[in-house]
């Protein structure tokens, strides 16, 4: 499955958006215009299928903080989400607890949920829930009231406990939790990813990077070797990367030209440790459905947008992405080497909109 298209409507600086998606997207535009909180739109997809959606709404302020800022019209007020992947649709509609509330006012309250089944001109329902109760079509296609008591501030797709029996809910929740985020890597003097750890098998990089040193041995034993030199030596010329093992414990390791032994972490740059963090993200022996990352220029010297475009391009293959950069340069180096959806936001009265309209195919 590919995402298609995502609507967000009621979000932060988001009133209403809707952006058709290719295989590479590129958010582009000034800052305060509204990327991050695109982004984040994202991740509150993923949260609501993994069943974190009110913890990560919460880490933003809880619900009342993360409504329309701007002006609303008489109605109800609510948090719209909804996306397309192939042949279903699924939306996510959320709104204020309502009193008296508890102690769960920052909560967030489902008030409608659904999932379609396109049918050429048709949607067919294939999840309908509103005030409380829920009713989905069950693997023989029979309308059946869903059997399990309901959070009001999580989705039915995290509350599937029978995926045999719900076979199309249980593949959107399984679709929509391999979404993969990145955004911050801490790559400070006492960040765990300069200093030895011990070394497992790790095919997904951790989201902030903690787990380098086994992330980039497991692409070395098991992943794309040869690309992940390569990416190394585009970045760094002459150099060569290597993941020292002793005792079980693992370090990175860089040589480079001239130099009488190979740098450790702790001696790397926050630019070079973040790129390396990138190839180990962008080269996961175990890509996503999607891949979005935010930013991914941060700290990194002008010489590495290129090598990074390159990297992007080649993740391009085996993930759809979504890459949210302040970088003409970066954005440039992805629209040149491959077809991508260029979508350039802007703020007109507070509100995030598209600059020219529309999003631009490349």
């Amino acid at each position: 499955m590919t995402v298609q298209e995502l609507h967000v409507a009621g979000y932060r600086s988001i009133r209403e958006l809707t952006l058709p998606l290719a295989q590479v997207n590129v958010i582009v535009g000034p800052n305060g215009v509204g990327k991050t909180n695109l982004y984040r739109t994202m991740v509150l997809l993923g949260a609501a299928a993994s069943g974190s959606f009110a913890r990560t709404l919460a880490e933003e302020g809880g619900m009342p903080s993360v409504l329309w800022a701007g002006q609303r019209s008489k109605g109800p007020v609510r948090m719209t989400l909804r996306v397309r992947l192939d042949h279903l649709v699924y939306e996510l509609q959320c709104g204020l607890t309502p009193p008296p509330g508890g102690p769960f006012q920052l909560d967030p309250d489902i008030k409608e949920e659904n999932l379609w089944l396109l049918d050429k001109r048709r949607r067919l329902p294939m999840l309908e829930r509103a005030a409380g109760s829920a009713f989905a079509r069950d693997a023989d296609g029979h309308r059946v009231t869903f059997p399990f008591s309901l959070w009001g501030s999580e989705s039915v797709l995290s509350q599937v406990v029978e995926p045999h029996r719900f076979p199309l809910l249980s593949a959107v929740r399984q679709q929509l939790m391999n979404f993969r985020f990145y955004h911050h890597f801490r790559t400070d003097s006492g960040a765990p990813l300069r200093v030895e750890q011990v070394g497992v098998r790790t095919p997904v990089l951790s989201t902030d990077g903690h787990d380098l040193a086994a992330a980039l041995a497991t692409i070395l034993d098991i992943g794309d070797r040869g690309a992940l030199k390569d990416a190394v030596s585009s970045a760094f010329p002459g150099a060569s990367l290597e993941v020292s093992s002793t005792q079980g414990r693992f370090r990175v390791e860089l040589g480079l030209p001239g130099m009488a032994r190979p740098l450790d972490a702790r001696e790397f740059s926050d630019g070079t440790a973040r790129y390396l963090c990138l190839l180990a993200a962008l080269l996961s022996p175990r890509p996503p459905l999607l891949l979005a990352l935010n930013e991914p220029e941060t700290s990194l010297h002008p010489d590495l947008l290129g090598p990074l475009g390159d990297l992007l391009v080649h993740a391009a293959s085996r993930s759809q992405l979504w890459i949210t950069t302040h970088s003409r340069p970066l954005a440039e180096r992805i629209r040149k080497a491959t077809p991508c959806r260029l979508i350039e936001l802007d703020k007109q009265g507070g509100e995030t909109v598209l600059a020219g309209g529309a999003a631009e195919d490349e």
